[in-house]
């Protein structure tokens, strides 16, 4: 790590995104030595014809030529500034593909570990650097070419005014040496803050309405606006120092371009050097701004990109889900045993961390085909995790996880998902409308199909009702929360699934509502398996049957009459959630 500080390697992370597209570097490179090939020839032809123009000869040739090489210089120039544009593009392209590919192939783990806001601003403005650095490399070439080129030729015209010149380029270069880390470190500063910036500013949005309601809005807005603050002050130091180099830069040539015209003047004075060769020496002089520039400003989004360039580089670094053998089908088996348990859990332990400790602990567990699971346990118990080791959304340290009688490495992540329906507690919508969300596993539903799902959670007439009926975004205001979480459910309700995890599905509805959908709940549990995660009275007394955890370990298993008379820990619970311990399960139903 240590190592990826340093400039070589630092370098070699931003030229890993060029090494792809070398041939259209290389050809840009060559228009570039092409039109600086042009534009060193112009000065000379330009001696040419005061030189013809002295001795009276004819103006025509020299003047066509001169015409020829502006003309041409202009069209490559115009070709490489094309083609270098559309490169940069497609270079950010490739990194914001890779990128976003990573993402959702990394495990949920590493992502939850990270703000939103910052991998969103590592897939955009990160990136965003990479189109100026694309083509700086061309351009530091290009400009060093033009730059040497230039100095060689006013040699050829006069050695004296040379040295005089060179003396100007080296306390130029030297200062802009020592100045160019100093923007660098100022670049990767801007950058990190930008990242926090971005996931502040995302995650407060998010929770908008709980800030405004804890009246938290000057605080939110004053540590959101530090982050912003320390953007700034990256980014002006980043600014005084650029704009120290091109003072320097422009300064030195103007001084260097003063003293040339006196000496050279001195020495043309005593034949010492011709007047054409006087005035096409100062033009190299005018025209070594030109590669200067391009050196400073080429340099400066070099550093900004190499910043860039390791920050996303960094995303490569996220742990993606394994990549397990394919099995023979992704979809449920035309014929099972209906007495083999379609999962089973054998002395599964698991943890977040290498130095976490495990939030399960020898867990032995069997869901049935069918029937109705109901899992409950204290905060931190392990309910969420056992979700997240179903879901593969988190891999065992120790143990086998069975679906349908194979271990679960005997398939890829996706097709052991293809089983699964899960709908979370928060029970996110992604983007687009009721139709868009209700289909978002099964996108080849069919309208009468999403209807039938919208018709068992109940929400069928109010989608008709809406102006828009399935095609209302999720945005409207006219889509309540409760309604939100039904749409979720339907959701996962839409194709009969193996398994249905439901993450208290019904915790934002009305009692009417929740009694309907915990009908369709019993339906579902008559064809398939449902597990779910407690924190309702009526899921609990719902249940076939229930999984009490503690401390990441399974402490009892049984009916709700059976835990009440046999459990203290269930017992507790119980009385937490205002059940009557004598209460029997079917006055509940």
């Amino acid at each position: 790590m240590e190592s990826s500080n340093q400039p070589l390697p630092r370098l070699r992370t931003l030229t890993s995104f060029l090494v792809p597209h070398r041939r259209t570097m290389l050809l840009g490179l060559l228009l570039g030595l092409a039109a600086n090939a042009a534009g060193l020839a112009t000065p000379m032809v330009t001696k040419w014809v005061l030189d013809t123009l002295g001795d009276g000869g004819s103006m025509a040739r020299p003047i066509a030529v001169l015409l020829v090489l502006v003309v041409v210089g202009a069209a490559i120039g115009l070709w490489q500034w094309r083609l270098l544009g559309t490169l940069a593009e497609q270079i950010v392209l490739d990194a914001r593909t890779a990128m976003v590919a990573r993402y959702f192939r990394a495990r949920v783990g590493e992502l939850q570990r990270r703000p939103t806001g910052e991998l969103v601003t590592r897939a955009t403005s990160d990136t965003q650097l990479l189109r100026e650095a694309s083509s700086s490399i061309v351009g530091l070439v290009n400009a060093g070419i033009a730059l040497l080129g230039t100095l060689v030729l006013m040699g050829v015209l006069d050695l004296f005014l040379l040295g005089c010149t060179l003396a100007a380029v080296l306390v130029v270069a030297a200062v802009m040496g020592v100045l160019m880390p100093r923007i660098a470190a100022a670049q990767v500063g801007a950058q990190e803050h930008m990242g926090r910036l971005g996931g502040a500013l995302e995650g407060a949005l998010r929770a908008v309405r709980t800030v405004k309601a804890s009246r938290a809005e000057a605080r939110v807005t004053e540590r959101i606006v530090d982050d912003a603050r320390q953007v700034a002050t990256h980014s002006v130091r980043a600014a005084l120092v650029t704009a120290s180099v091109w003072t320097i830069a422009w300064t030195g040539i103007q001084l260097a371009v003063i003293v040339i015209l006196g000496i050279g003047a001195w020495r043309a004075q005593r034949d010492l050097l011709e007047i054409s060769s006087l005035i096409a020496f100062l033009l190299y002089v005018f025209q070594l701004m030109g590669p200067i520039t391009e050196l400073t400003q080429n340099t400066t989004a070099l550093q900004a990109g190499i910043a860039a360039a390791g920050r996303i580089r960094e995303v490569e670094t996220m742990a993606t889900e394994p990549a397990g053998p394919a099995s023979t089908s992704t979809s449920r088996p035309d014929t099972v045993d209906a007495e083999q348990p379609v999962l089973v859990f054998r002395g599964v332990t698991a943890r977040y961390g290498p130095d976490a400790a495990p939030a399960v602990r020898d867990v032995d567990l069997v869901i049935p085909r069918r029937g109705h699971t109901a899992i409950v346990g204290p905060s931190g118990a392990g309910k969420t995790t056992l979700f997240s080791l179903i879901l593969r959304f988190l891999e065992p340290e120790h143990g086998q996880l069975l679906l349908d009688g194979r271990p679960y490495a005997a398939y890829r992540p996706d097709e052991v998902r293809a089983r699964l329906a899960y709908v979370e507690q928060e029970t996110p919508v992604v983007p687009g409308t009721i139709r868009d969300n209700v289909r978002f596993t099964h996108p080849d539903a069919t309208d009468d199909e999403i209807r039938a799902a919208l018709r068992a959670v109940r929400l069928d007439e109010k989608v008709d009702s809406l102006p828009e009926g399935l095609d209302t975004p999720l945005s409207s205001t006219e889509v309540s929360g409760g309604q939100r979480q039904r749409i979720a459910l339907a959701r996962a309700m839409l194709r009969t699934p193996q398994v249905l995890l439901l993450d208290e599905a019904t915790a934002q509805v009305d009692g009417l509502t929740e009694a309907a959908l915990q009908e369709c709940v019993r339906q579902r549990a008559a064809a398939g398996a449902v597990v779910t995660i407690a924190h309702r009275l009526s899921t609990v007394l719902d249940a076939d049957r229930i999984v009490v955890l503690e401390d990441g370990r399974v402490r009892a298993e049984g009916t709700h009459a059976e835990l009440l008379a046999g459990d203290d820990l269930y017992r507790r619970l119980v009385e937490a959630l205002r059940i009557a311990a004598e209460e029997p399960v079917a006055a509940a139903r």
